[in-house]
């Protein structure tokens, strides 16, 4: 059985640096999709998951910070990277400001990058593996299972992801356009539908702890309540 290989979003107007960034880590067992300009990678992004983004700055159409805004607001635990020849203070602050974890200015050291890539991808695995108290419940997002009183039950991806939104979020209003958003990329009316089917199988599930709630906020989105 061969290794899933984990996929980057590289985001590079540069064609060659582009091309020679796409032969190595494909060399060293990534899957790289590389988008020429922001708008592009923010569709890619949007289409596809990804375990990490390596974004240029200075790009057409969307710049890198624009685009690292975005994706971030749609994936708070995304790795981000920029690699950039704008080296300025001021821009690397911008830069992590806007949420990246790391900062590497042009040229740079391919096996360096390559280092970094791999130490990132392996602490969002690691923090994808931990188990997360959910009241009585224990949740293993990267397993999609719930246990409680040793009883397991293995829920869906999508429902998974729902679940580890509210629980990052809980005890917090979360809006709808903002769920939909995280988990499909997009606001639609026929995307609410499908949430609203989703929400309603967590609530089945989670009923075992009469404490837990997936309260609605009339007109804004749900709340879920779970005792400190």
């Amino acid at each position: 059985m061969h290794k899933e290989r984990n996929k980057i979003l590289l985001a590079e107007d540069d064609l060659n640096l582009g091309i020679l960034l796409v032969d190595y880590l494909e060399t060293e067992g990534f899957d790289v999709t590389r988008c020429e300009d922001g708008e592009l990678a923010l569709k890619s992004f949007e289409s596809n998951t990804f375990d990490l983004c390596l974004l240029d700055v200075m790009m057409p159409k969307m710049d890198g910070f624009t685009l690292a805004k975005v994706i971030r607001f749609k994936s708070k635990e995304m790795p981000i990277i920029f690699i950039t020849a704008k080296s300025m203070k001021e821009d690397k602050l911008k830069g992590y400001n806007l949420g990246a974890d790391d900062y590497i200015t042009k040229p740079f050291d391919e096996e360096e990058l390559l280092w970094k890539i791999k130490a990132m991808i392996r602490r969002k695995l690691d923090k994808k593996s931990e188990l997360i108290d959910i009241g009585k419940f224990s949740f293993d997002f990267a397993n999609q299972l719930l246990t409680i009183n040793g009883n397991t039950k293995r829920i869906t991806e999508k429902e998974s992801k729902i679940l580890q939104y509210l629980s990052e979020n809980r005890n917090k209003v979360v809006k709808r356009e903002e769920l939909l958003s995280a988990l499909w990329g997009e606001n639609d009316y026929f995307l609410g539908r499908s949430l609203d089917v989703f929400i309603t199988k967590l609530r089945k599930y989670l009923r075992d702890d009469s404490d837990l709630k997936i309260e609605n906020v009339f007109g804004v989105g749900f709340v879920f309540n779970v005792p400190s």
